[in-house]
């Protein structure tokens, strides 16, 4: 049987500065797929990153989903457009009856609150604000029943305190993890998932290499986050989801399991995370 992967967290067609190509969304789509990522889960950042995952998502049904999401970076921008996107895809659905494409005829393409969280690297939004739209869209995750995509850095205690405080959703992922095993163990506790990206390939990722060598094969997700960090050999390059056998290949050998193993449980741990079913 061949190999089948997802790339459970990338920004399609974009970079920040640019308009989305609907044509260069259909190649990275056919090139993804070609290399055996057959699934795909294009993320939102703001409110106009995120209309444009789900034109992305409704245009490659059963292939690429959307998630919906104010990026900390955007945080002083607030949530409206953000929650008219949510009640624009309407209520969560039991896709499990809608079959693989996990699409009913109402076509819902959104299947998590995110990226959002607390990033004190850059502090493009003040913390306070940060802290507040945080917290809002762990809020929306419970109440949309949507699973909840994080982003941290240099914020790992008030990224659990916000958490704690508001209640972790049962389907919380940790994206592009850059912790230590400290860290790993912290979100693992919370029932948390650990995605792993390119950074899982450099040669300065001792630490993200150890909290890999501990996640269990069950709470595993890879992706690329393209187009940022592209693996090794591609340093420095724009990524791509095609690239995401090169990031499995990595967390294989980080773990001392086969290649197989991580692509069928981030294959099916991807599929009970964003219900694509």
């Amino acid at each position: 049987m061949s190999i089948r992967w997802t790339d459970d967290h990338c920004h399609l067609g974009w970079d920040a500065n640019e308009e989305v190509d609907a044509d260069e969304v259909d190649a990275m789509v056919a090139e993804a797929r070609a290399a055996g990522v057959e699934r795909l889960v294009t993320v939102g950042t703001d409110a106009l990153r995120s209309a444009e995952a789900v034109r992305a998502a409704a245009r490659h049904p059963g292939v690429v989903w959307a998630t919906v999401g104010l990026h900390p970076h955007e945080a002083r921008h607030g949530l409206d457009g953000i929650v008219d996107l949510l009640d624009e895809a309407g209520p969560r659905q039991d896709l499990r009856s809608h079959g693989r494409s996990g699409r009913g005829s109402g076509d819902h393409v959104v299947v998590a609150v995110g990226e959002c969280g607390l990033d004190y690297h850059y502090d493009h939004s003040p913390r306070p604000v940060q802290r507040e739209m945080f917290a809002a869209q762990i809020a929306l995750a419970h109440e949309r029943d949507l699973a909840l995509v994080i982003h941290t850095r240099e914020a790992w205690d008030d990224t659990f305190a916000v958490l704690d405080a508001e209640g972790v959703p049962p389907l919380t992922v940790f994206h592009c993890f850059t912790g230590g095993v400290d860290e790993a163990k912290a979100c693992l506790d919370r029932g948390g998932y650990l995605s792993f990206s390119g950074i899982v390939t450099f040669g300065s990722a001792d630490d993200v290499r150890a909290a890999a060598a501990l996640c269990p094969l069950e709470r595993l997700l890879v992706e690329t986050d393209s187009p940022y960090l592209a693996p090794v050999p591609y340093r420095g390059r724009p990524n791509r989801p095609a690239l995401v056998p090169l990031v499995g290949a990595a967390l294989a050998d980080t773990m001392g399991v086969a290649v197989e193993a991580v692509a069928a449980a981030t294959w099916a741990n991807a599929e009970r995370v964003y219900r694509l079913r």
